[in-house]
């Protein structure tokens, strides 16, 4: 499976199912054992929590969580390895609605990659993350 490493940033590795943030791993086993926050996580500046909302293949506002009210100028979403998780433009115009100017959908490794890049540049991000599909 693709492993995608990074030179700078808090987002060291993506592979499937699988980050490695800050030097911590955070993952879903073939087993089902569930690593620090898991194979879908939210990321704001170096803090890493699980994105336990997001279900099925077909984001809904319901499932965009932990990112309001944290003076987030962009959000990222990270769609999946191959782009799987759709995100309908009445979910993105739901998170403009509520504070966040800007929003990028990304296939995840490419999201990871544009979050490093922002994260480097000093622009207050977040990244919602799917890591498998």
């Amino acid at each position: 499976m693709m492993k995608v490493r990074f030179d700078s940033g808090p987002i060291q590795e993506v592979s499937w199912g699988r980050f490695v943030i800050n030097g911590q791993e955070h993952a879903k086993l073939p087993d089902g054992t569930i690593i620090g926050a898991g194979k879908d996580i939210r990321l704001i500046g170096d803090e890493v929590t699980p994105w336990k909302e997001r279900r099925g293949h077909r984001l809904t506002a319901s499932m965009i969580t932990g990112v309001f009210g944290r003076d987030i100028e962009v959000l990222i979403i990270g769609n999946g390895f191959y782009g799987a998780l759709e995100v309908p433009e009445s979910v993105i115009e739901f998170i403009k609605k509520n504070g966040i100017e800007e929003v990028v959908v990304l296939k995840t490794p490419d999201a990871c990659r544009r979050y490093n890049e922002l994260y480097g540049q000093g622009v207050r991000v977040a990244l919602l993350a799917h890591g498998t599909c």
